[in-house]
């Protein structure tokens, strides 16, 4: 037997292997030699015969061996197939790549039909549809019905969007689309921005559905997600809930494809291929003509784009369900205030009155340490990682300063290494920092701090956010883990330390973070009762990221907004392509990244004129990266920016075919990358 496999290298193309055994079938893993190497392979093709391409590349007398067959039974179905063959072309990976980061790791799942949900009871209370909620449902899932009966593959009815404010029931409007889908005998798959942070979703999905749901993320074993990916193959579980790549369950009769808090930036890879689910969910529904819902209380501005244009169809719920309102948002001008510490004494004051009532508080900070960065006041030395082009922070409890990005850290110095003065100290703030702060002013207060830098154990972030729900906690602080997705019956208080941490970083996404992190933590308060209180500490008010996102004027930042980026042609209103050529070597990085762009140019030059479209792509740079270096890698860029995405990818997919980079360089390709830091 003929094996035709596609092997995890950036090398294109298919590769051919030998079988004895009548075992190997598509859609199974098999271990083959590749150069030196034992690798495994994905068969995507067997036949007893090789092809006329095949003898041309390589003679049936010099076909080597399969090692082993890995699986049983097939891994991966022939719709992924198609789909990992659409994800190489868009994202320009290798077949191989694609596919690899859809399949789970793992060698042989041993304990077949056991699912890999916590085993706690999870009770769920099913409330009842509000009329809205009703009929945004019946709507969804009667558009889909319209479109299949005119047998229509696309158009607007496949993409719908549930906006509405935070605490308005979206949940449950998914899990009753979801319900209905079932019954209908076909499958769901439910994305949800991260694991970690929404345990109050996956708690109602297994409450909702009971063993026929399966979950996917990365805190499983390589083996553990290889169970419930048969589990989901043998029909086993019809309910998949999942990070980012769940977009990729093998589900049968898939009818139905969920992405909750779609603005949130997780659902894009930062590996190759660096794919982004929503894109990847919107082209498996459009060949399947099955129904994508999308919601946030924070769309994405290329999502309210489309929803102005028609091309989503915006479904809106307008009520607080739990017997809640907004809260009352006011903004603290710090410039203006005397400040002791980073609480201000207004907020001082509102959380010792909050707590007089036995209320909880939410105090937020998008910053992790104890202070952000070590600074000489002699000189203005700051103290940067020797491998990254990033401040330390320092971090009190290991007594050292600690890089974000690659992790390397310093012991404090005592004096400047710069000019050996002693006059040195720290700018800025972060949780830790803000932690000795409340424990200072509060010290009968239970307080708890939610960052990456405390949750190493598993089931910790859980086990804080539940003693939080139960009351145990008075004071919660911590990043953005606090800022979404989470209910909280008692809370009255939420505060933000400061609100300008994101808005000063060069990138177009700056103001559409800052604006949607500060919605979603101000909706966690007043989510039960009328009485919520938001105070938010800025040093810039007036910028509209922060006033119009105290104000809740949802219309007015998203028209700002896709003015400005109309004004400089950034998404929705062009499309982007990023290369970075990273290296250890500064000079490599810089002349290749020169060369590169010499190159686009040129066939730039030749393509453009058989364009029948008549679009240009304008290539920007090259230019340094923002974060110039990181884990000791020195980085510049080139962008690519054009009306239409495929023109770029056709010139790139070129580029690559026939530039090769030098050796200790290396090219990333981001395909609409949501950030160019």
């Amino acid at each position: 037997m003929y094996v035709e496999t596609v092997l995890n290298v950036p090398v294109p193309g298919t590769f051919t292997y030998y079988s004895d055994s009548q075992d190997v079938t598509c859609g199974m893993r098999v271990e083959v030699p590749f150069g030196r190497r034992k690798m495994t392979a994905f068969v995507i093709a067997v036949s007893d015969t090789l092809s006329e391409a095949q003898a041309a590349i390589c003679p049936a007398d010099k076909i080597k061996p399969i090692y082993r067959i890995i699986d049983k039974e097939p891994v991966f179905t022939e719709e992924l197939v198609e789909l990992s063959s659409w994800v190489s072309r868009y994202y320009l990976c290798t077949q191989g790549e694609a596919l690899s980061s859809m399949i789970p790791s793992g060698r042989r799942g041993t304990d077949a039909g056991q699912s890999f949900f916590e085993d706690d009871e999870t009770s769920y209370t099913k409330h009842t549809l509000s009329d809205e909620q009703e009929m945004a449902i019946n709507e969804i899932l009667s558009d889909n019905q319209l479109s299949e009966t005119s047998g229509s593959s696309t158009g607007n009815n496949k993409f719908h969007y549930l906006y509405g404010q935070t605490g308005s029931g979206k949940t449950e409007v998914f899990l009753g689309a979801a319900e209905r889908v079932l019954a209908q005998g076909k499958g769901v798959i439910y994305l949800v921005p991260e694991i970690g942070l929404t345990q109050q979703v996956i708690d109602a999905v297994k409450g909702r559905f009971g063993p026929t749901a399966a979950v996917l993320h990365s805190g499983l074993t390589g083996s553990q997600r290889l169970t419930e990916w048969k589990r989901i193959m043998n029909r086993e579980a019809r309910v998949v809930i999942g990070a980012r790549s769940a977009v990729f369950a093998p589900v049968p009769d898939l009818g139905l494809i969920i992405i909750d808090e779609e603005h949130d930036s997780s659902y894009k890879s930062g590996n190759t291929p660096r794919y982004h689910a929503r894109q990847v969910a919107m082209h498996r529904v459009s060949r399947l003509s099955i129904p994508l819902i999308m919601g946030s209380a924070t769309p994405s501005v290329e999502a309210w784009h489309l929803m102005d244009t028609g091309a989503i169809k915006k479904h809106t719920l307008t009520k607080r369900l739990a017997g809640g309102a907004m809260p009352e948002i006011s903004v603290l001008d710090l410039s203006h205030e005397e400040m002791s510490g980073c609480i201000s004494e207004r907020l001082t004051d509102e959380i010792r009155s909050t707590l007089a009532e036995k209320r909880q508080v939410i105090l937020f900070l998008n910053r992790r340490g104890f202070t952000h960065f070590f600074r000489c006041r002699t000189c203005g030395y700051e103290l940067k990682c020797k491998n990254c082009s990033v401040a330390l922070t320092y971090h009190k409890n290991e007594g050292r300063l600690r890089c974000h990005y690659c992790g390397y850290s310093v012991s404090v110095p005592s004096e400047c290494p710069e000019c050996g003065s002693f006059d040195v100290g720290y700018a800025g703030f972060g949780t830790e920092f803000i932690e000795d702060e409340v424990r200072a002013k509060f010290p009968l207060a239970k307080v708890d701090r939610i960052d990456t830098d405390v949750l190493e154990k598993k089931g910790e972030l859980q086990k804080k956010i539940a003693a939080f729900k139960k009351g145990e906690t008075d004071i919660l602080l911590g990043t953005q883990m606090v800022a979404k997705g989470l209910n909280f019956p008692n809370l009255k208080l939420v505060g933000v330390i400061l609100a300008d941490t994101g808005l000063h970083l060069p990138d177009f996404r700056a103001s559409e973070r800052t604006f949607s992190l500060l919605v979603q933590v101000a909706g966690r308060a007043g989510r039960f009762f009328p009485d919520g209180k938001v105070i938010v500490q800025s040093y810039c008010p007036e910028r509209p990221a922060i006033s119009l996102a105290c104000r809740n004027d949802m219309n007015a930042f998203y028209a700002q907004e896709l003015q400005e980026r109309q004004i400089i042609g950034f998404p929705p209103f062009a499309r982007l392509l990023r290369l970075v050529f990273r290296s250890a070597d500064k000079q490599k990085a810089e002349d290749t990244s020169s060369s590169a762009a010499d190159i686009l140019e040129k066939l730039e030059r030749q393509m453009a004129s058989q364009r029948k479209d008549g679009s240009q792509i304008e290539i920007l740079g090259p230019a340094e990266c923002p974060l110039s270096m990181i884990a000791a890698n020195y980085r510049q860029q080139l962008l690519l920016r054009s009306s239409s995405v495929s023109p770029m990818q056709q010139l790139v997919s070129r580029f690559i075919t026939e530039y090769k980079t030098p050796s200790g360089v290396y090219c990333e390709i981001d395909v609409d990358p949501i950030t160019i830091l």
